[in-house]
């Protein structure tokens, strides 16, 4: 009988794949900014000529999301991306102050572990290489299992053109035999610098005991307010088309619209004129025992699915023209299935007075959900400010679309795949993660002051009684100097 552990084949395949990698930092380091760049440059050309193939692909394998928004995705990485990447300067002088006589040098954290989803394994993982290519860094990715064919697909591309453009064998991989045990030992290799986890959440406790920096980028279940002087049109199909993008499976999507109470109508009014349906008490129990059919936990395998597909399959019939489902909502507890992450078009609507118990709604909805993102639509500076200062999250979007503008797309915030987050209690960063999280910056100061006059400055002056025997001995020894002279 032929057996094979598939645990001990990935465990062997990662700590292959780990140990090229470390030798891949040695040459690395010794890469110019200007060499690093070229390379960039390279792979997004590479990467991009897939755009089309691995989206189809990531929808065949995953059976999440809508293939045309994942090529937008894929095309957005590969263009937007390293746009933003050829002005930044990572490796080598970051800064010189000539005044200060200081300087601040670039140096590459060394070994990148990153962990990437089933919802857009592409698109994360092109980011992922070309972020830590223009950091210096070597990367290796730990696919979800889920995609790793996919992900094998691209990386092996990618492979393949850093062969191309001289990158050292290993400074791009992947892990093909993809188990928990092989993902385990990446993780605490020793050649590992650093894990990022863009939403693998069974792997976030592995990730944060790992003791080596730890970015993750958490959950979404964003909370979105409708503030009372909103442009109430844009906003709601702004929310429509942002929850509908790639049928909700992106993590920084709307979940939960809250409503000022002076506009609550017209934006329940807009939100069916652009799709949405208020679902019935009935249509709600049969839509929650689709989506969590073990209390509190959300089925994988219903995401990333039209509205309609889902009201099928949860047993009511809906006019073609719907894209989303609402419930609405008066309170938040642990028993509201609302609460659980949906990745797929599933809106919880949610009225309040005010602006100011809305801040109080989304601060329980952010905590209860652990999201990383906040979404106003206001024209009031001082509502969008108090938003802005009060809210535990990475990432506070104003008049934009969450999944669109979370990314960078709609918004001048840095393009990313991964967002940071805090409120679920791991990771070291907030932000939209960059190159400039994959380095650490050594610092240069010249001597500008002579330590002599460093400790003369700061000794303690003498007591009055020091400064006296001080006086008597300098009399003793010219008395006894003038006797020897007689």
């Amino acid at each position: 009988m032929n057996f094979v552990d598939k645990d001990l084949l990935s465990i062997q395949e990662a700590r292959v794949l780990m140990e090229e990698a470390r030798e891949a930092r040695e040459a690395m380091l010794t890469f110019s900014q200007e060499r690093l760049d070229s390379a960039v440059e390279c792979l997004a050309a590479a990467a991009k000529e897939l755009a089309e193939e691995l989206a189809a692909l990531s929808a065949e394998e995953t059976g999440y999301g809508r293939q045309q928004d994942k090529v937008l995705k894929n095309r957005f990485i590969c263009d937007t991306l390293p746009g933003r990447l050829r002005s930044m300067k990572c490796v080598g002088i970051l800064h010189e102050d000539a005044r200060e006589r200081t300087m601040d040098i670039g140096v590459p954290v060394g070994v990148l572990v990153s962990l990437t989803p089933a919802y857009s394994p592409v698109s994360t993982a092109i980011y992922q290489v070309l972020t830590a290519v223009k950091s210096g860094n070597p990367i290796v990715i730990a696919p979800h299992e889920r995609a790793s064919k996919v992900t094998a697909r691209l990386i092996d591309r990618l492979a393949e053109a850093a062969r191309d453009c001289a990158l050292p064998e290993g400074a791009i991989s992947c892990l093909k035999t993809v188990t928990k045990s092989g993902i385990r030992e990446l993780i605490g290799h020793p050649a590992a610098a650093m894990v990022i986890n863009t939403g693998v959440s069974d792997l976030c406790r592995e990730g944060a005991e790992s003791g080596k920096p730890y970015i993750y980028g958490g959950t979404g279940n964003s909370p979105v307010f409708i503030e009372r002087t909103a442009d109430v049109r844009q906003a709601v199909c702004d929310i429509i088309a942002s929850r509908t993008f790639d049928h909700g499976i992106v993590p920084a999507a709307e979940q939960y619209v809250v409503a000022d109470s002076l506009i609550a109508e017209e934006v329940r009014a807009e939100m069916v004129k652009n799709g949405a349906h208020f679902m019935s008490e009935e249509e709600e129990k049969k839509l929650v025992n689709l989506l969590c059919p073990e209390k509190g936990k959300a089925d994988m395998e219903v995401m990333g699915k039209s509205a309609l597909h889902l009201a099928r399959w949860a047993g009511f019939d809906l006019p073609d023209s719907v894209r989303v489902l609402v419930s609405q909502q008066k309170y938040i507890s642990d028993q509201n299935p609302f609460a659980t992450e949906f990745l797929c078009p599933v809106l919880a609507y949610y009225i309040e007075n005010d602006w100011l118990h809305a801040c109080e709604k989304c601060m329980s909805l952010l905590v209860k959900s652990h999201g990383h993102t906040l979404v106003i639509h206001s024209k009031d500076e001082e509502v969008i400010r108090q938003f802005a200062l009060k809210k535990p999250v990475g990432r506070v979007l104003v008049n934009t679309p969450a999944t669109l503008g979370s990314m960078g797309a709609t918004t001048n915030l840095f393009p990313a795949m991964t967002l940071g987050g805090i409120t679920a209690g791991a990771g070291i960063t907030a932000d939209n993660v960059s190159p400039m999280n994959f380095i650490y910056r050594r610092k240069v100061g010249y001597g500008v002051r002579e330590a002599g006059e460093f400790l003369k400055g700061f000794r303690n002056p003498p007591s009055e009684e020091e400064e006296e025997d001080v006086k008597q001995l300098l009399k003793q020894i010219l008395e006894t100097l003038s006797r020897e002279l007689d």
